[in-house]
Order: C-alpha cells, then structure tokens, then sequence
C-alpha cells in the first residue's frame, strides 16, 4: 500500500566546506536550495545583486544553502557578503522557489530580532516566515503533507498551542490591486515555450520526412544566456530561412499565438528573431493557399478571443458580455485559424466555465480540413498554459524537459487522420534560469522587504491594519499564519482530510496486506464513513455525485485534473471534497485509491485496466460504465483472489439495457416460459422540439462515424430466417414506423451483427427472432440514402471534389458519380439529382442541400433564398486541394448539426419479448420494457442515464449486496434487481407491460413485413 508520504531528502555532506555562524539577534533571511529530485530547477529568488543590497542597506544577515545546480554559485553568494550554511536553521525568513522538501522544512520559532541567547527567558519567541510556489493551495494531495506542517491542528506539540508555527506566503497569490499576478515567469515561460514547440515543431517535420531549418533551433536550457539564444536563432535559423526559404511542402509556416498576456508576448517577443511577417484571422485562407506566398517569411497570426469566440445566437463578440455570459459563445477556433497552421502557441488561460479553445471533435474536424490543405498542417503544438484537458480538450498530459513532445490521439480521432505532436512542459521558465530568477528577484524584492518591515514592527504574521500595497498583497497571499488557514483556504481541510484518511489506511497491517474488504469492515462496523473516489468530472459526473452525496454516510471523493470543475460539482455538498490529481500518475492515483473503499471510473476507456490494476492491488472496489474490454477481462481471476469486483457495462447502453433485458427474461423463465423473440431499439436523439433540422439529428462528436456507419453490414434472425443486408443498401433497407410509442414516430436501422446476443442473453434454440436496432427519427435513412446517391458519401480519393465554394459540393459529388459534366446552372444541377434521387423525396432532398448551404440559392426553389437566408458565414474553410466528399461533408456536418445551448436530449430504450409456455404452440404472450427520458435543466437524459446507474451500483457495492468477484457485468439478478429498483424511485423506471397475442408482436410483426417487401430474405 502506498503511503502518501513524499520521498525524504537526504542532505549532502559537508566536510570541505567552510560555514559561517550569523551574528546572535540578527534578522536572518534564508535562500533554500531546491529540492535535488527536481532536476531541471537552477531558478535563484533572489540574485547575488539583491543579496549585497540586502546586507550593505538593509542591515541583515543573509545565509545560503549550498548547491552546485543553481544558476548562481556559492562563491558569487559569498562575494555578495551572504554567508553559507547548510540548514538555515538561524534564519527568520526563508525563500526558495518551489516547496521545501519535508525534511527541511523549519517550523519551530526563533528569538526575536535584537535579542540574545543568555536573555531568551525575557526574549519573546517570533515565527518564521517561508515563501514559495507550494503547490498547495489547488488541494493538491500529495503536498497535504507539507501543509500540515504549518497547522496548529496537526502538531499537538508545537510551542504556544502552534501559534508560534510559520507563515506560509505564496508567491502565486501575490497580486496588484487589479488582481493581476506581480511576481511570477509568465514572459519567460512564452520564449523557452515557444523554442521548445519549434524543436517539437522540427521532430514532427522529420516524422513527414522532411527536414526543416528549424531543426536548428537552440533548446534553451542549452545556451548559457537568453542573448545567445536569441543569436543563434537569428543567424542560425532565420538566416536560413531568409536566404534558402522553408521546404516547399511544408510552405509556407504559419505560426498562431493565442492569449494576450505575458506567455503571448514572450511568445510574439523571441518570434521577431526570426523573419516574420505579422498577418490577421482573415488573411490566413490566402496565405495558405496562394502559390506565390514567399516561402522566405515564417508567418504569424496573434488571434485574439474576437477572431474565434462567437455567440450562438450570431451578434458579435463583446468582452464584457464574453465574460458575463461565457455559456453564450462558442469556438470556432478550428475552423477558422487551427486548419491553416504550423503550429500553435497556446497562451490563453481557460476556466471550466468558458468555452473549449478546442474540444476533441472539434480537432477531427481540424485534421479533416488540414489534411486538404497540405503537409504539416496543424501537425504541432505548444501548449504553455498547460492546463490538462483545458483550454485544448486533447492535451492529456505535462511533460518535462527531459522529455519535452509527446504524440496526442483521442480516442474519438478517426484510424485515418495523424496524430498531434504536442509539447507542454510544465517548468518552463526554469529553462531560462539566470534571466528568469534577474527578473523574479527584482519583482520579489518590495515584498520581501515588507516581510522584514513585518519583524521589526511585531506584525510577523501579517495582521496589523494601515499597511503598505506589499503588506496588503502579502496578507493576501498568506495561506497559513498562527497555525491556522487563513480566511478563504479553510476549504483545505477537505484535501488535508483525505490525505490523513489515506496515511491511516496504508499505515494498516490489514491494508498493507491487501488483503482487508474495507467496504465489509466499514459496513459492519458503522465506525466509519463509506469513502468513495470519483475519477473524472465529465459529462456524466453531476448526477452520479448527486446521488452519491444523498447518502450521509458516504464521503466522496472526486478526483480531476481540473480543479475548478471538482471544486464546482462538489460545492453544493458537504460529504465531497474535491482533489486535484494527474491521472497519467500512477502514484498519485494510487494513493486515493488506497484510502477509499469503493472507485468509480469515469475516465476515457483506455484508463480503466491500469485503475482496476490499482484497485486490485489495494484490495478495492471498481465500478465502470464501459463494455468490458480484453484488457479488463483478462484481470479476472486476479481479481477473484484480491476479494473485489469489477464491475463493469452500467450505463446506459451498455447498462441499463442489460438489466432491463435479464430481469425481463429472467422472470419470465422462472415462470417456465421460453423466448421465442427478442427485439430491442435503443437511440439518443435530440428532443422533438430541437430535432426540426435535416436527418433529424445532431451531432455533439464527428459525424465522419455516423456517416461511415451507413455502409456497415448488418445480421439479424426474422421468422427463423437469418438475415443479411449488405453495408451498400442499409439505408435503402431501413425499418419504418417502429411501432415504439403512440406519440413519437421513429425508424430503425440495423445495429451491425444480433446474434452473438442470443448466447448472451441465453434465448436458447426457440428464438425465432433476434434483432439489435438503433433509432432515429423518420426520414433519416431516405435522406442518408439520397446523400449516398448524390455521391456526399463517398470516401474514395478517385472522386475527390475540389468546390471553390460550398454551394458547390453537390454538384460536384454528382458530376464524380454521374461521369458527366453538370453545369452551374440551376437547371442542370436540378435535372442531374433528379438522374439519382427519385421524384417524391426530391422536395424535401433540395431542401436540406439548401438548408446545409451545398447547392445555390436558386436550386432551392422559388423564394428558398428568403426561407433559408443568406448563406452562413462562419461556415468552416474550404480544403484548397481535391478531397473525398465524405470528408468535407462531415466537417460541413459537425458545424451545422451541432447541439445549442439550452437544447433537451432524448433517449429511448425499448425490448419487446415474446415468450410462451415451454413446448406450447399457438398462445403467446408480448412483454414489453421501455425508458423515455428527456434531458432537463440539471443534466441531459445522456447524463442522467449513464450517471446514475454508475452510482447506484457504486452504493450497492458499497453495502455489500455484490458478492460476486473478478470483472463483472450486471446481469446477475443481485446487481440488476437493485439498480432497476432505484431507477424507478429516480423516475428512470423500465414501464412493463404484457399482452396476449398471435403470431408475434408489434415490433416483431412490423419488422417481418418490412422484410418481406424487401424481398431479401438469405
């Protein structure tokens, strides 16, 4: 089990150095060493200039800890007038850069300034005070540790009840009036961001197969001064390219900046070493694509939030309303700049509550685009603000200077697009020491003087009123003082809690064992609450956090590498705490995983075998709402003998789906029944009342999936007739009128191969029929169909198109697909569709390529221009070389069919069972189990149904109704019977019903029918 306890440092020896004792009653400042774990940091607070200044004016003793890896040496300290010493045990204050290691850290109270060791009876006794980046103000675990140091709480021992212990300062809270950060890297993160993103930039160029002049570019921990840096790059690289340009495959580089602050213009600053040309959003597309572009010039556009924030609701973008009402705007970011570019330099800082610079999708569409417009397009990023599914949703992860890219690919992102090269060092600054640690100095320097000012008028702690803007600033950026949290971190208690649960659990001989099921224990004990992990806080998360949080008893814990979006969702709870956690770490999810007793896993699927490997070897509880995959199910009897369950498929589809089927026919073979058909529809669409769009559907991934989907084949079981309709004619072939609901119409499409469910399922050899659907609303399939016929599906490279507007599409598709020119002309283009599309569904055909802005205005018909408007305006950009259809119309999709705020899901479920006596003929019964939910203002129906069974599951695990051990799925009766029980009491009931029939059920008979008129019966 592992401990949450950080590694111990072991000081160095000292034997050849010379050590000098400061002078008794002396106000000392201390300058630590950085922690020797931390490889890359050489940063200094305070330089050997500030130093002499400190000790010739100031009037006091500066001691510094030795170390051979900071930027300035101890002999420079030394000339400076500081004095070495190898603990800073005298010293009143002691600044470093990050965290103190733990067993360096002094808490214990000095003499006051001016006071001497033979009068300490008389001398008042005063606290120390430690200033730096502590890493834990974001509730960060694994420093819940160094935190306690500093409270009363913690150290029963301390000297006057602890209010003698140290004063925390943060340097990341030191601010201005405006709120506004004084004292921090910010520029110097923007220049060594932006050299490591062009070396990052040069690696994803060579992975193309070209070698580019930025292959040239000095890493910046490499030089021994920014000057040089910036020599190297001017006359090694920008040389290069002014007199031999860029590689004409990769022609021209365009560079984008985002962010408006000291990241972007460091950025925009080191960039002038090179010859760049400045160019705005708008000019891009013609830059990009004009032939005669100077290949000599590395161009670069600086958007600003203006250039790719619009509103839904189409009114121009305003700062003041952006920030008053985040929710109302949207990115188009990937449409409009990401395409076009070389690399991006991201430098804007995101909150939960604002838009996505990119979200997953949306960088498919990116590609798909890129992908027309040549090599190297939006092959690279430099993520600077390095907020882990931030700003850019793909970014997964930091990396570090020895290791600075790495290759991005969501798991949305289609087998046929490239990978990202992304660099998103987290210690940048530390790359530039000697100019950074100039600067941080200078700035830190007024509030460290305001720090002794502190000692010589008896406000150490910072508390007195009448202060200077420094003091004011420093007793804003105090986070402990007098062993107590100051006002607005009190919240830290929460971390600090979890943090202690963990130490004690791990610090269990059972625990340590492996071998203790602390659900059991805490179930039959009552001594303790029933602790629960949460990691992720996505879509699915508010409910299941709800429901969760009903419980008193239960202490949630979620876990997000997002701190406002945990903070957020847990607020309104007093059993959850919110934690900040890396989960590409696996110590440090390991050690919440170690102190809980149950572990929900709502992170991308590909996370879910390396947790349950955790939960595994912790003796934990797993529960997912994902299919179980090899990985996972591999774990099985490793699992088995740790005592635990994984518990797998228990969301929506699969989930809830499961439960309801194996109830149904579970019951109905205890009654000595058989099956003789089983159907079963499930679809999530939009709400009626947002579906008034064509195909009736929207789109919150790619549609590139969707549309590759209608040419999958599919296999099913009708009437004892097994079924096949090949992918070219599933649209053609589709299932109207599903006869599900007396209010909504639906059709249905075969859902890929049914009969691997029989097994499933245990139907047996009497099921007639056994058929998957997916549903959609009428006219889908025929529109679809019609779209194929046109040639907008077809992904062979052979009919690529290349429209120089998108009213163009379609008829290009149609001359690629007819073999035969088609004119511009409205009439031309009607006569073409009508070669392909038949007569009744042309209407409504012309309508929706109207409506998608793919045909001109006049194609639409008479007065189509004023029913459908003027064209759209933020449509995505063209490709400028020949692409497949499909790929343009599914960028084209993903903007048009998109979800807007405020807009209702729905989802349906639906199983039609129909069963009879065991060897009866004749007689025979349809039961029927169905869910409608709609999304409401809380969460969407999506949310709702995946979430909540997530938790009920979690809870049930958690009072031990699961006996069942290894990799799980719901459909024993001990887990289904529970979860369909608490659906109901949450109004997510299966509605049963049952009929005496002949000749089979509604759904059944209907699909039969349909079968028959299609005359394809294998």
């Amino acid at each position: 089990m592992t401990v949450l306890r950080r590694a111990p440092f072991t000081l160095r020896p000292a034997t050849r150095r010379a050590y000098h004792r400061t002078q008794p009653g002396k106000l000392t400042i201390g300058i630590r060493r950085e922690d020797p774990e931390r490889i890359w940091e050489r940063r200094c607070p305070l330089t050997p200039d500030a130093v002499q200044e400190l000790v010739e004016k100031d009037g006091v003793d500066v001691l510094v800890q030795p170390c051979e890896r900071r930027v300035f040496t101890s002999s420079d300290f030394l000339k400076a007038g500081a004095k070495l010493h190898p603990t800073l045990q005298p010293a009143h204050v002691i600044v470093g850069i990050k965290e103190t290691p733990l067993p360096e850290v002094l808490t214990d109270p000095l003499l006051a300034p001016g006071s001497h060791p033979r009068d300490d009876a008389q001398s008042p006794l005063v606290p120390r005070t430690l200033l730096m980046f502590s890493h834990t103000i974001k509730g960060q675990l694994y420093n819940m540790e160094l935190l306690s140091k500093f409270l009363a709480s913690e150290n029963r021992s301390a000297p006057a009840d602890g209010a003698l212990l140290p004063r925390l300062v943060d340097y990341e809270l030191l601010t201005g009036e405006d709120g506004k950060r004084t004292v921090g890297f910010g520029w110097f993160a923007g220049v060594a961001g932006a050299l490591e993103a062009l070396c990052a930039m040069a690696h994803a160029h060579l992975e193309l197969g070209v070698a580019s002049p930025f292959l040239y570019t000095p890493r910046p921990h490499t030089q021994p001064s920014l000057a040089s840096i910036r020599t190297t790059l001017r006359n090694v690289v920008g040389a290069q390219i002014a007199s031999e340009g860029t590689p004409k495959s990769l022609a021209p580089i365009v560079i984008g900046v985002t962010g408006t602050g000291k990241v972007a213009q460091g950025c925009l600053d080191i960039l002038e070493d090179l010859p760049i040309q400045r160019i705005t959003v708008d000019q891009l597309h013609s830059v990009v694509t004009d032939p005669n572009t100077d290949m000599h010039k590395v161009y670069v556009v600086h958007a600003h939030a203006k250039d790719y924030f619009v509103r839904r609701d189409g009114r121009s973008f305003d700062r003041a309303d952006y920030y008053a009402h985040p929710d109302a705007y949207v990115s188009e970011f990937h449409t409009k700049i990401a395409p076009y570019l070389s690399l991006l330099l991201h430098g804007a800082g995101w909150g939960p509550a604002f838009p996505r610079l990119m979200t997953n999708e949306q960088l498919t569409t990116t590609l798909e685009i890129a992908q027309t417009l040549g090599k190297g397009r939006f092959a690279c990023v430099g993520d600077i603000s390095c907020d882990v599914e931030g700003g850019l949703e793909f970014l997964t992860r930091h990396t570090t200077l020895s290791s600075p890219f790495y290759t991005v690919r969501p798991a949305t992102l289609p087998a046929h697009l490239p990978s990202l090269t992304t660099m998103a060092v987290d210690i940048l600054p530390t790359a530039l020491p000697l100019e950074a640690s100039q600067h941080f100095s200078k700035a830190f320097l007024p509030y460290l003087r305001s720090v002794l000012a502190g000692y010589s008028s008896s406000d150490v702690q910072g508390k007195e009123s009448g202060k200077t803007r420094e003091a004011e600033a420093l007793d804003r950026a105090t986070v402990t003082s007098g062993g107590e949290l100051r006002q607005g971190w009190e919240w830290l208690r929460g971390p600090l809690g979890v943090w202690k649960d963990a130490l004690e659990a791990s610090a269990s001989s059972e625990a340590v064992s492996g071998a203790v099921d602390a659900t059991k224990k805490s179930t039959s004990t009552g001594m303790h609450p029933k602790k629960v992990l949460m990691l992720g806080s996505g879509m699915v998360a508010p409910p299941a956090i709800k429901e969760l949080c009903k419980r008193p008893d239960v202490q949630l814990v979620v876990a997000s590498n997002v701190l406002e979006d945990a903070k957020r969702l847990t607020a309104p709870y007093e059993n959850a705490t919110p934690v900040l956690v890396d989960v590409s770490d696996p110590v440090a999810v390991e050690r919440l995983v170690a102190g809980s007793d149950v572990v929900i896993s709502l992170l991308p699927v590909p996370f879910h075998p390396s947790v349950a490997e955790l939960c595994i070897r912790n003796g934990k509880h797993l529960v997912t709402a994902s299919y179980i995959s090899p990985a996972m199910r591999s774990l099985h009897e490793r699992a088995v003998q740790a005592d635990v369950v994984l518990m797998n498929e228990i969301g929506l589809d699969p989930g809830i789906d499961h439960c309801s089927a194996m109830s149904l026919l579970d019951s109905l073979r205890a009654q000595g029944k058989e099956v003789v058909s089983f159907t079963s529809f499930c679809g999530g669409l939009p709400a009626p009342e947002c579906a008034d769009v064509p195909l009736g559907y929207k789109f919150s991934w790619s549609p590139k999936g969707v549309l590759s989907a209608a040419s999958n084949s599919a296999r099913f079981k009708l009437r004892n007739e097994v079924c096949e309709i090949p992918g070219a004619n599933l649209l053609s072939r589709y299932f109207p009128d599903v006869p599900l609901s007396n209010v909504l119409r639906f059709e249905g499409l075969a859902n890929r191969d049914s009969l691997p469910y029989a097994d499933e399922y245990g139907l047996g050899p009497a099921a007639r029929t056994v058929f998957r659907g997916t549903l959609r609303y009428p006219g889908f399939a025929d529109l679809m169909h019609a779209f194929r016929a046109i040639g907008l599906l077809e992904a062979d490279p052979a009919a690529a198109v290349n429209p120089h507007h998108w009213h163009a599409l379609a008829r290009q598709a149609l001359e690629k697909r007819l073999g035969t020119l088609v004119m511009e002309d409205p009439a031309s283009v009607r006569a073409a569709l009508a070669d392909v599309v038949p007569g009744p569904q042309r209407d409504a055909v012309l309508g929706a390529l109207r409506w998608l802005d793919i045909v001109p205005p006049a194609v639409g018909g008479t007065g189509a221009e004023s029913a459908y408007g003027a064209y759209d305006a933020s449509l995505p950009a063209l490709p400028t070389t020949p692409t497949a259809p499909l790929d343009m119309f599914a960028a084209l999709l993903a903007h048009k069919l998109r979800y807007a705020p405020g807009e209702r899901d729905l989802v349906v479920l639906s199983h039609e069972i129909v069963a009879r006596a065991k060897g009866a003929e004749g007689a025979e019964e349809v039961h029927t189990s169905e869910l409608v939910a709609y999304g409401d203002g809380e969460a969407s129906a999506m949310a709702r149904t995946v979430g909540m069974p997530v938790a009920f599951a979690a809870l049930h695990v958690l009072d031990g109704g699961v006996r069942a051990r290894g990799v799980q799925g719901p459909t024993g009766k001990e887990v289904y019977g529970r979860i369909l029980e608490r659906l109901e009491e949450a109004g997510l009931g299966m509605r049963e019903s049952v009929r005496k029939a002949s000749g089979g059920g509604l759904v059944e008979r209907s699909l039969s029918a349909r079968w028959r008129t299609m005359g394809e019966v294998v």
